[in-house]
């Protein structure tokens, strides 16, 4: 509570052209400019304007978690610099997680990748358990160690190309859950089970 007080202020200390978002100890200051050099110049600026706030507060940041993406376009990079910070260059990174994994393209391939091994782990699970819990069990297994990785995010990345991926993997767990097999249609099942597919 006392760190949420001392950086309640930090996003009304920005200019109307960038913004700071602020999920509990976690900071994200997005910086836009279409001019490379004025971008950096904006960059260095409001680093130095948080270094004074959080100086005056006795606060750091976390170097470890701290990274510069930039988000751009198919081949309109701008021009490599470096971003500096109390003396220390910020490392540059291409994906980082925001609730969602984001690459520096705004493509959702990455966080595809990020779930897959989380969504299979959960299927693996169902096959495990689905002999010996009644149907209403599985579903509870299912909301919680599926479904919530599943929608995480989903209005952003559910209607990409990647999708078909993980509605394959709805589909097994499904399967798997009423003890069908794998050429045996699916569809009638979400209706029963009220479960909404993904696709």
């Amino acid at each position: 509570m006392l760190f949420l007080l001392y950086i309640n202020d930090l996003p009304h200390s920005i200019n109307k052209n960038n913004k700071i978002v602020l999920f509990a100890d976690d900071t994200s200051l997005f910086i836009s400019n279409p001019d490379s050099i004025n971008f950096r110049d904006d960059v260095n600026k409001i680093l130095q304007h948080m270094h004074e706030c959080f100086d005056a507060n006795l606060i750091s940041l976390n170097w470890e978690k701290t990274h510069f993406m930039q988000f751009t376009i198919k081949n309109n990079f701008f021009n490599n610099f470096d971003i500096i910070y109390k003396d220390k260059k910020l490392t540059t990174v291409d994906s980082i997680k925001f609730g969602l994994t984001l690459n520096n393209l705004l493509s959702f391939k990455k966080h595809i990748e990020t779930i897959v091994p989380k969504l299979s782990a959960a299927t693996v699970a169902m096959r495990v358990v689905q002999s010996f819990l009644s149907l209403d069990s599985l579903k509870l297994i299912y909301y919680s160690y599926f479904h919530s990785i599943l929608t995480c995010g989903i209005i952003f990345w559910g209607s990409t190309y990647y999708s078909n991926a993980i509605f394959k993997m709805q589909k097994r767990i499904i399967r798997i859950m009423v003890g069908i097999r794998n050429r045996d249609s699916y569809r009638g099942y979400f209706k029963r089970l009220k479960i909404l597919p993904l696709l």
